[in-house]
């Protein structure tokens, strides 16, 4: 049995190790993180790691390989994540962890709402999204998901909240 990877902050310093795990995951499994087919992560990555506001965390295996990845990204008063998990980790509660990781950083960030784009039909995303230990909101447009929770109920529903604050600067 593989040891339970260890979450850790991420950034542009880590960004060979990001576009690696990109490389090992299938066509289908990026397409579920960014519903569409993407050009080289080299191309995308950089931007995305050094947004304004933005934090970022990573999951690493017992040898410190980047297995998964989560993101904040600051959209007004609310916050977006994203996960990206790779395909041989998948289904053992890890995009679950990341995102109850993110949670707390909303918690401590003062976001409003917290939401995440999935597309229609996505059931990895269903099953994932059945573990959020609040009401998930739900809007669909054009195949698209849009499945939030206000970021004050999380307190609750966290377990061992304690208020955090954000990776990296700016938020709200």
């Amino acid at each position: 049995m593989r040891r339970e990877p260890r979450i850790t902050p991420t950034g542009p310093d880590d960004l060979a190790s990001i576009v690696a795990m990109h490389h090992r995951c299938s066509s289908h499994t990026l397409w579920s993180r960014y519903h569409r087919a993407m050009a080289e992560p080299e191309a995308y990555l950089p931007a995305l790691l050094a947004r304004p506001g933005s934090a970022h965390l990573a999951a690493r295996d017992a040898t410190g390989r980047i297995v998964a990845v989560g993101h904040l990204m600051p959209d007004h008063s609310a916050v977006e994540a994203a996960l990206l998990v790779e395909d041989s980790w998948q289904g053992q509660g890890l995009g679950t962890r990341l995102l109850r990781h993110l949670g707390r950083h909303a918690l401590g960030g003062g976001w409003v709402r917290l939401y995440g784009l999935v597309l229609s039909g996505d059931e990895r995303m269903n099953a994932l999204l059945r573990h959020v230990p609040v009401a998930v909101h739900r809007s669909e447009e054009g195949g698209t998901v849009t499945a939030w929770v206000r970021v004050r109920d999380l307190a609750a529903g966290l377990p061992g909240h304690r208020r955090s604050r954000l990776l990296h600067a700016g938020h709200r």
